[in-house]
């Protein structure tokens, strides 16, 4: 099981972060420039908080390999959908930069936890 433990790690970072958001809608929105007066911003950001949750989730309990390599793949894939949604919606905004710096920065780690899954 230790092959497997560095994409459970970051799974359970990953896991960490999006129920932090869940609960406290700043931590994502803050840095974005944006505020979190609105019931309607509030309640999309914690969908988004849930989905890292689960995909966290997903690389912590998978069974396998295989498994693992799907579960990091959804994970990769939301983080480069948040990079390129971010990276539109604050388009000229000072907080671009460090935007699309943190969300390719998760997919870069969590991309990386596969090599950890090599094999069948």
């Amino acid at each position: 099981m230790r092959h497997d433990l560095f994409p459970r790690v970051a799974g359970i970072a990953t896991a960490a972060y999006g129920v932090a958001v869940a609960v406290r809608p700043a931590i994502l929105l803050g840095p974005c420039g944006w505020t979190d007066e609105s019931p309607s911003v509030r309640a999309l950001t914690r969908m988004v908080g849930l989905r890292d949750a689960a995909s966290g989730l997903a690389m912590i309990a998978a069974p396998d390999a295989r498994s693992m390599r799907v579960a990091i793949t959804v994970r990769v894939c939301s983080d480069l959908s948040d990079t390129a949604v971010l990276g539109l919606a604050l388009r000229g905004r000072p907080q671009r930069a460090k935007a699309i710096a943190v969300t390719a920065g998760w997919a870069l780690l969590c991309a990386a936890t596969s090599v950890a899954t090599a094999g069948p």
